[in-house]
């Protein structure tokens, strides 16, 4: 596909949808600049902690040694924290379990709508990236995002003995989706039931082998404060490109600019339509590295000539 021919999102297309975008275009995967995902820019990649533990491939998964490094990370006890197949399963179990729904729209897709019950909200807030005000309350908290915005594991004891329980996802903190590592943090009594709804051996022995590897790497602090520079330096960037954006406490941006992604995709950088979140004609930019806004930077330089020779 060359860059001038009309690029159609494959249905149901969405953030980690890169291959199937790929196909669309005609593009190797591996070629295209995913940033409808939103990972940690600054992690390393976990291949060399991953290869160390290749052997656990041969045993069925045990949790134990994972979840109590998990529980020290956070704060808590094990038996608070139940590890899941990625954030997806927990927010799957959780709401399985307690149902409810979001505290006010937008909010992410993943979380249960129900008119009554638990109210959900995400932190910092999914779409708009905003960090919850102190003062502000919820049932079930999705912490997804919290580190990469903090710079801490999560909000502490404070917030979540107040709720019901928490969420949260360590493959967006190590930016390895393909492990699928995601947590709940719980009163005990509700942990019970939420296992309870769990199929035997959800996470990987792998995973699990790779997991306190991946804790004991983890730079909050640095990764939080690298982020907010990349995502200043992205502003500025898109600003000078002559567009609308807003950017809050999250690993993303939202710029105001209908057709953006299609305008992108032929030159090999994929970002995330909003129309989902019930805003049509923005975008979402997850924020990457430094190469990765030089690449955004050229992409939106080469889209522009397109548009201009088209006119």
């Amino acid at each position: 596909m060359t860059p001038s021919t009309p690029f159609v999102p494959p249905a149901g297309a969405h953030g980690g949808d890169a291959p199937a975008v790929a196909r669309a275009l005609g593009l190797d995967p591996g070629a295209l600049l995913d940033l409808s995902q939103n990972l940690n820019p600054l992690a390393p990649h976990p291949r060399q902690i991953v290869g160390r533990h290749l052997d656990a491939l041969g045993r069925y998964p045990d949790p134990e040694i994972a979840t109590r490094e998990l529980a020290a990370a956070l704060g808590t006890d094990p038996d608070r924290v139940l590890l899941t197949n990625g954030g997806s399963e927990a927010i799957q179990l959780v709401a399985a379990e307690l149902g409810g729904g979001v505290r006010s729209e937008p909010d992410f897709g993943l979380h249960p709508r129900a008119p009554h019950g638990p109210r959900w909200r995400s932190d910092p807030h999914s779409p708009t990236g905003r960090l919850a005000g102190p003062d502000e309350h919820a049932d079930v908290w999705d912490e997804a995002f919290y580190a990469l915005a903090t710079g801490r594991w999560g909000s502490g004891p404070t917030r979540t003995s107040a709720s019901a329980a928490t969420v949260g996802s360590l493959t967006k903190t190590f930016a390895c989706p393909g492990l699928r590592l995601g947590y709940v943090l719980a009163d005990p009594d509700l942990l019970h039931r939420v296992r309870a709804r769990q199929p035997h051996w959800p996470v990987s022995t792998l995973a699990l082998a790779a997991l306190p590897d991946l804790l004991d790497g983890a730079d909050l602090p640095r990764w939080a404060a690298g982020i907010r520079e990349l995502r200043a330096a992205l502003v500025r960037m898109l600003t000078e490109h002559g567009l609308a954006v807003e950017g809050a406490d999250a690993p993303w941006v939202l710029v105001a600019e209908p057709g953006l992604r299609e305008r992108l995709a032929p030159h090999g950088v994929l970002v995330r339509d909003c129309t989902s979140f019930g805003m049509p004609g923005v975008t979402r930019i997850a924020v990457p590295d430094t190469e990765g806004i030089s690449r955004l930077a050229r992409a939106l330089d080469r889209s522009g000539e397109g548009s201009r020779s088209a006119g």
